[in-house]
C-alpha cells in the first residue's frame, strides 16, 4: 500500500493528539494507494488498546464502490508490530484486511495482515 505523506502526517497528529492513549481509525484506499485517513474514537481509552467507533459510519460503506478499508491505531510506546491482544481482535473482527501500527516514540509506521488463525503477515508499504 502506498501512503502518501499527506495521509501519514493526519495518523501522527491524531496519535500524537491522542497520548496518552491509543488513537484509532480508518484508513481509505482504492488501486494500493491510501486517499485519506479518518480518525475515530477509542471506546476503551487506554495506553494498551482500543476500541473503535468510527468518526463517520458511513465509510464502511465504501468497500462497495471499490475501496479498502484498512484498521489504524497507535502504538505510544511500543514497536509497530501487532501485540498479542492486536491479533486477537483483528483475528475476529478484522481478518485479511489492512491493519496499520504506528509508533509514537518511534515515529515508525507499519502494515499487516492478520489472518483468522491469528497468523501475522506485514504488508507492503511505500511512503510518498
Amino acid at each position: 500500500m502506498v501512503i502518501p505523506a499527506s495521509v501519514r502526517a493526519e495518523i501522527v497528529r491524531h496519535s500524537q493528539a491522542e497520548i496518552p492513549n491509543e488513537a484509532c481509525g480508518l484508513l481509505v484506499a482504492r488501486h494500493g494507494v491510501a486517499e485519506r485517513y479518518e480518525p475515530g474514537t477509542n471506546l476503551e481509552p487506554s495506553p494498551h488498546r482500543f476500541s473503535i467507533k468510527p468518526g463517520n459510519p458511513e465509510t464502511a460503506f465504501l468497500e462497495d464502490e471499490g475501496y479498502v478499508i484498512g484498521l489504524v491505531h497507535s502504538h505510544i510506546s511500543s514497536p509497530a508490530y501487532p501485540s498479542k491482544t492486536d491479533v486477537e481482535n483483528a483475528r475476529l473482527d478484522w481478518p485479511n484486511r489492512p491493519f496499520l501500527i504506528y509508533s509514537v516514540r518511534l515515529d515508525d509506521l507499519a502494515a499487516f495482515t492478520i489472518g483468522e488463525d491469528g497468523r501475522i503477515e506485514q504488508a507492503p508499504l511505500t511512503l510518498s
